[in-house]
């Protein structure tokens, strides 16, 4: 991460001055972050990063995107006790957070897997992040075998509802080609069977059924391919998409499921950093 970035997730964390820190002596120690539940790990280079910025060297036992089983020793940390400590909550917040979201993503991936046709389906996040937080949620579904889908509004052209109410689809398509680069893709967000025909039809380059049924979105595809289109354009389903419905959504031959959940249901992975008995001279004299 950028050296700006990480003194200020540094100052978030510690303040004008760290108290608890403070009674530690500064003595060499040994420390060990055991994970308490089986998950896909992700977020030990973060983590590595900011033990280094309090000056202690923390190797890693997994290695990004790895499975970890319940109880495993994922990260060894030396250096100062008082700055290994001053960095414990910070580093495991960027692992407990961004493995709990590479978990849950391997989890839709495996899900869609096996409820798929012949055709892979893509698991993608979407843009609902945590602000300031996205390049680390996104990274984390890459590392649970996702999609990131766009980054930010500059990755693609995408043409929702609102877009649609104010100047239709036609002058929509007509703008996005005129004013994009032709390196990016343009996607439409369709409500309806009508306006997913519509938009195949005026050559969008992805469509996106928003809040289909599965059923619905099966017939849509039936349509496009008995129409030629199918082929032509990308598919993919959105909106009240979870890890419970995700097989129904899997099954209807779309090449994309994109789901808010990845980011906003993942719950943080339970972890610890545990000071290693005897590694310090802090009971000498």
């Amino acid at each position: 991460m950028l050296k700006s970035e990480l003194e200020r997730f540094v100052s978030e964390d510690l303040g004008e001055w760290d108290d608890s820190s403070a009674i530690v002596p500064e003595i060499e120690a040994e420390a060990v972050v055991v994970v308490r539940e089986d998950c896909v790990i992700s977020g030990l280079s973060e983590a590595k990063e900011v033990f280094g910025h309090f000056g202690a060297i923390a190797d890693a036992a997994f290695d990004e995107g790895e499975f970890v089983p319940a109880g495993s020793e994922v990260l060894y940390v030396r250096g100062n006790a008082r700055g290994i400590l001053q960095a414990e909550r910070l580093a495991l917040n960027f692992m407990a957070r961004m493995s709990g979201i590479s978990t849950l993503t391997r989890e839709c991936v495996l899900s869609a897997a096996t409820a798929g046709d012949e055709r892979s389906v893509r698991i993608a996040s979407t843009r609902k992040t945590t602000p300031g937080f996205r390049l680390y949620e996104k990274k984390a579904v890459l590392l649970g075998g996702g999609d990131p889908h766009r980054y930010n509004l500059s990755g693609a052209v995408l043409i929702k509802d609102n877009h649609l109410k104010l100047l239709g689809l036609e002058e929509c398509l007509r703008r996005a080609r005129r004013q994009t680069s032709f390196t990016k893709k343009i996607e439409v967000e369709v409500e309806s069977l009508e306006e997913m025909l519509r938009a195949a039809e005026l050559g969008a380059d992805i469509i996106m059924f928003d809040n289909m049924p599965p059923a619905e979105i099966c017939n849509g595809v039936r349509i496009l391919q008995e129409r030629g289109l199918r082929d032509d354009v990308l598919l993919e389903a959105s909106g009240g998409i979870t890890l419970e419905n995700l097989g129904s959504y899997a099954a209807t031959g779309v090449d994309v499921i994109s789901l808010g959940a990845l980011t906003r249901d993942a719950r943080w992975i339970d972890m610890s950093l545990e000071m290693e008995a005897g590694s310090t001279e802090a009971n000498r004299g």
